[in-house]
């Protein structure tokens, strides 16, 4: 996860910031609108949100576990309250509240987690024998690499189409800055590794059975495993320091989830799409309440979802199947796409990535690629980046056809429901050109010869 989302932080600056800064969009889905009109950017939500979603899930489930380990309070509610406190300040504080918070938060985060360092490395019940006999490396199966392969390409490319890292990117001042902020984090996002990185290695040479624990810790326990060092191989004062530390590094993340979210609804959807003219005191309501079912949403997969590393790659992995080739397209191939493209495309690599199942939620896999295991359900084939070419392609071959059909004549204008086209015809009509009907011979050759892209021959 450091690595891949490290190096997907380098490519998001270097390819991405710099484009979307310029381009003076407010959220992520402005350029989806601006390019195939306000219906397909809102449709484009809806893997966005579903990333969100499983996001803060991840977030939540994660804060639960240690209020859990650590103050012995019931799961459930330990999350319920975890939403409740990161949705109250972003409700009234936006984007200056999240800001401040995670300045705030990131400092805890770092000091936190290093201080607890030293007293676990002198805990009595590290047996530091044991290290020289463990298997740190570990071992992949020939079978396993496409589905390694496929992991890495998830987190790498599927970090980059979120609006939590354009909304840092699109509020810099210039394009420079937001490459610069995004270099930076992706050197932050390696250092940060290490802390959690060696308590970890430290926890796996510990003697359970000598600490207060008084056993060994269970499988099903793994998700717990950082309160579990803080609370049986630390001091109580450094435990409760600690405990701050990791809430705070959650809760920067799940204001920023929710924030995110209901920005995108707001702006894309709401204001956009259904009332244009609503006024500044209706949205600012509309916000509110987004917020809240947004954090509604989160806590429900934090719930239902009893693995936090699951629900990180499973947040990406509708987002790198459906979203990325979208934007990839959208910033750097705006000759070779359009809205007929981009909703076939989605719809295409939506329906593939959901008959491909999913075990976490439950869902059959009805398509099952080379190498897959039918004992734990799972795809060891790089399925989702194959899905993810695909969708690219079939966005370019659509793109493509349906502009040469509709230019050199061979389908009418009226059958341009989108008016990607016509809309183009309407335009020069109006000023004065040319009075397009669809069928006529003047508008087909003038479609042959004035309108003709480059990419046709």
């Amino acid at each position: 996860m450091p690595i891949g989302y490290s190096i997907s932080l380098l490519i998001g600056g270097k390819f991405f910031a710099k484009p979307m800064r310029e381009g003076g969009y407010t959220t992520m889905l402005d350029p989806f609108q601006q390019k195939y009109g306000p219906r397909i950017g809102g449709l484009l939500f809806l893997p966005a949100l579903c990333g969100e979603i499983f996001w803060s899930g991840a977030i939540l489930s994660a804060l639960g576990s240690i209020f859990t380990v650590m103050l012995g309070m019931d799961n459930t509610l330990a999350i319920i309250i975890s939403a409740t406190v990161a949705v109250s300040y972003t409700l009234f504080g936006g984007l200056y509240s999240v800001a401040y918070t995670d300045v705030i938060q990131l400092l805890c985060v770092v000091f936190g987690l290093v201080l607890c360092i030293p007293f676990v490395w002198t805990h009595e019940a590290i047996n530091y024998e044991t290290l020289s006999t463990v298997d740190w490396v570990g071992k992949i199966e020939t079978n396993e690499i496409g589905a390694y392969i496929d992991f890495y390409f998830l987190v790498i490319l599927g970090g980059i189409p979120w609006q939590v890292y354009f909304q840092r990117v699109l509020s810099c001042r210039t394009s420079k800055q937001a490459q610069i902020l995004s270099y930076a984090a992706s050197i932050g996002c390696l250092l940060l590794a290490f802390p959690p990185a060696i308590l970890g290695t430290l926890a796996k040479a510990a003697d359970w059975n000598s600490t207060a624990l008084g056993r060994s810790v269970e499988p099903s326990e793994y998700k717990s495993i950082l309160p579990m060092i803080l609370q049986y191989l630390t001091p109580t004062w450094v435990s409760y320091i600690g405990m701050g530390a990791v809430s705070a590094a959650f809760m920067s993340s799940a204001d920023s989830c929710v924030l995110s979210t209901s920005s995108m609804f707001v702006h894309n959807i709401y204001k956009t799409c259904l009332y244009p003219k609503a006024s500044e005191k209706h949205i600012v309501r509309v916000m509110w309440l987004s917020i809240i079912v947004a954090a509604i949403c989160g806590t429900i997969m934090a719930l239902k979802v009893n693995t936090i590393f699951g629900l990180s790659y499973l947040c990406a992995d509708v987002i790198y199947v459906v979203l990325f080739p979208q934007l990839l397209l959208v910033i750097y191939g705006g000759d070779y796409t359009n809205t007929y493209g981009s909703f076939t495309s989605f719809i295409f690599g939506f329906s593939l990535r959901i008959l491909s199942g999913e075990k976490l939620l439950y869902l059959p896999a009805m398509i099952q690629f080379p190498m897959y295991d039918s004992i734990e359900e799972m795809q060891m084939f790089p399925f989702r980046t194959s899905i993810m070419t695909a969708s690219l392609l079939v966005q370019v071959g659509v793109s493509v056809t349906s502009e040469f059909l509709f230019k050199r004549g061979y389908l009418p204008l009226r059958w341009d429901v989108c008016e990607c086209f016509s809309g183009h015809l309407i335009a020069i009509k109006e000023n004065g050109h040319l009075a397009a009907n669809g069928d006529d011979e003047e508008d087909k050759a003038f479609l042959e010869n004035s309108l003709k892209p480059a990419i046709l021959p």
